[in-house]
């Protein structure tokens, strides 16, 4: 009797349990709130005809740029100019020492004096049949070689004063300085015409590609500059030229522009950067602040029709102020996410807000005026 009372009271607690127990989650669920989605701005690429330029590393070069050297064998009696100065064409730069060259050109005078007589002497008697036409041939003879020995000794003489043969800037001396001895050939400095520059840039064979099937090489084709402190130089330059090989090793051909250098900015030896002109035909077009960076790869976060952002990296084919221009990545019709970009993660869902892009670039040029 005692066995079947409890068996019976060990059976009513556990319903009694188990009926308690299934009521909690319900009890439990029902006190919870739907979770509150996060509004962002969104909004989805701005397709346009558009401008962008494509960089290229550049060499800047002068239209000339030449090796002064000695002509002579001498010491080294003046200098006329210093380092970094503009010349002009002729202007004296060196002087050797020209005392041997004038004894040599004194000697050669005398022997042209002396074979200048005896031609007339012989001349004279020809006339009057004395001497042969054979004879007067052979002293005239020795007169054209002493004019043409006094007409050498001249030439040395001045080969021993060293002249700018254009208008440019004398560069760095080559360790020559007053009484310095200089050999035959030995360089002395540089000169440079920076009346213009020629500046040469290396394309990869398929971009040369592209630009030759969109006859983007014309030949009224202007670059721009930008110097080495990131400074835009103010006057376009003309690509004139294009190499007629490629270089093996590297794939690509070389361009060279023409940039006018008024104000002598420019000089030869620098490097910058040359923009390249390219129109694209219905680009799409992204705000920069809705990219971000992971290992120097950018991405977006692409809005689904769920509302659901999803991670996707993008390539890029060059920038304008504000925009990115993508070239892999993306639709015309996708959202791409505007704004909080540190708050979600990828598979999260949103409450999106849609903003265009002319509002967007609207506002970042209010902004970046203020």
């Amino acid at each position: 009797m005692i066995h079947s009372n409890f068996f019976k009271i060990n059976i009513n607690f556990l319903l009694w349990f188990s009926l308690a127990f299934s009521f909690l989650p319900a009890c439990h669920h029902k006190g919870d709130k739907e979770p509150v989605l996060t509004e962002l701005e969104v909004t989805t690429p701005w397709v346009k005809d558009t401008l962008v330029y494509k960089e290229y590393v550049c060499q800047i070069r002068s239209i000339q740029h030449i090796e002064l050297r000695a002509l002579e064998k001498g010491y080294l009696q003046e200098i006329f100019v210093d380092e970094g100065k503009a010349v002009r064409k002729g202007q004296m730069l060196f002087q050797l020492m020209p005392v041997i060259y004038q004894a040599d050109v004194q000697k050669a005078q005398a022997e042209v004096n002396f074979a200048e007589i005896e031609y007339q002497n012989t001349k004279a008697l020809a006339d009057s049949g004395v001497v042969s036409r054979t004879e007067l041939a052979l002293v005239k003879a020795r007169l054209d070689k002493a004019k043409a020995d006094l007409a050498l000794a001249q030439a040395h003489l001045q080969f021993t004063a060293i002249r700018a043969p254009f208008d440019g800037i004398v560069g760095r001396f080559n360790d020559v300085r007053l009484g310095s001895l200089v050999d035959e050939g030995e360089l002395l400095t540089t000169l440079s015409d920076n009346s213009k520059m020629w500046v040469y840039f290396n394309v990869p064979e398929v971009e040369y590609l592209e630009f030759a099937s969109q006859k983007k090489i014309r030949e009224d084709l202007r670059v721009k500059l930008r110097l080495a402190n990131n400074t835009l130089y103010p006057i376009e330059g003309l690509v004139e030229t294009i190499e007629a090989d490629f270089n093996r090793e590297t794939g690509n051909i070389a361009f060279r522009a023409t940039f006018p250098n008024p104000s002598g900015l420019l000089r030869n030896g620098e490097t910058g950067t040359v923009l390249f002109p390219l129109w694209l035909k219905r680009a799409l077009l992204i705000p920069q602040k809705c990219t971000f960076e992971v290992l120097d790869k950018k991405f977006v976060f692409v809005v689904d029709d769920h509302n659901v952002v999803h991670a996707r990296e993008i390539k890029v084919q060059g920038e304008i102020p504000h925009l990115y221009v993508v070239q892999e990545g993306l639709k015309p019709n996708e959202k791409v996410l505007l704004e909080g970009l540190r708050k979600v993660n990828d598979g999260d869902s949103i409450r999106p807000r849609q903003v265009s892009v002319q509002q967007v670039i609207k506002s970042l040029e209010e902004l970046h005026a203020e």
